[in-house]
């Protein structure tokens, strides 16, 4: 668990690098622009790691399902050989996956203006610059991103289902506990990804309004990171002593 939870850490440092310096450094600079291949480049790595991230949060969700439904067994099935299997397709599936909606739309045809309203290379507002509109690329690109969201919300899903279903099986209350106890930091990063992503990008994004665009693409790509180190962080026993021993010591300075 501890070794996806690293990997999935890195992955998200490497999910934001993508936007948030460029987002800033717009931020405070007067000019705006960026190349076609810079545009593109970002477009790529930040779609890349974000199917990596659906990638790791189903290997999370097989390796508690493994740990709950099968605890005698996990040792022999979850060995070094699988885990590092499942990192290495985790790290490279998204990559794989995302070649071909990415060559599709950068050879749309581009007549300008090339303004881009939003603070990130989008496919959405990149397909409504092209000078024609090429429903093919818009199918290849949904397509894409309908079989990726759903299928590995699905499994998720399912994982944890035979988590429940095992969990009511249990005959002691202190084990359903524990077992509970254990899946909600990740359920809680489940809900908050998905619950973005697949209204924006299952759905034909070309009906989404401008704003609309910003704000969900802003929650994923910036909130949802910002939210996953403290939801995970809160269920470990030292963080929160540690919490606790800071707010005792400010409480004790602000009376003195």
């Amino acid at each position: 668990m501890y070794i996806f939870l690293g990997n999935f850490s890195f992955l998200e440092i490497c999910y934001v690098s993508t936007t948030v310096p460029n987002m800033l450094a717009n931020f405070l600079s007067t000019s705006k622009s960026v190349s076609f291949v810079g545009c593109f480049t970002q477009v790529y790595f930040f779609f890349s790691f974000g199917y990596d991230e659906g990638f790791y949060l189903c290997i999370m969700a097989f390796d508690r399902c493994l740990a709950i439904c099968l605890p005698l067994h996990y040792p022999r099935i979850m060995t070094k050989e699988l885990y590092t299997g499942l990192i290495i397709f985790a790290w490279s599936g998204g990559f794989i996956f995302f070649l071909t909606p990415v060559v599709f739309i950068s050879q749309l045809p581009y007549c300008g203006p090339n303004i881009i309203n939003h603070f990130l290379c989008d496919p959405v507002p990149l397909m409504m610059l092209s000078c024609s509109v090429d429903t093919t690329t818009q199918l290849i690109y949904s397509t894409f991103n309908a079989i990726f969201m759903i299928g590995t919300f699905v499994f998720i899903l399912c994982s944890y289902a035979l988590v429940i279903l095992t969990v009511l099986w249990m005959p002691s209350a202190a084990s359903k506990r524990k077992a509970f106890f254990t899946c909600t930091s990740h359920l809680a990063v489940v809900f908050l990804f998905y619950g973005s992503i697949l209204v924006m990008y299952v759905s034909p994004g070309i009906k989404h309004s401008v704003k609309m665009q910003k704000v969900v693409t802003l929650f994923f790509s910036v909130v949802t990171p910002l939210c996953n180190p403290l939801i995970y962080s809160l269920r470990n026993k030292e963080m929160k002593a540690a919490l606790r021993k800071i707010f005792r010591t400010e409480q004790a300075t602000h009376k003195i």
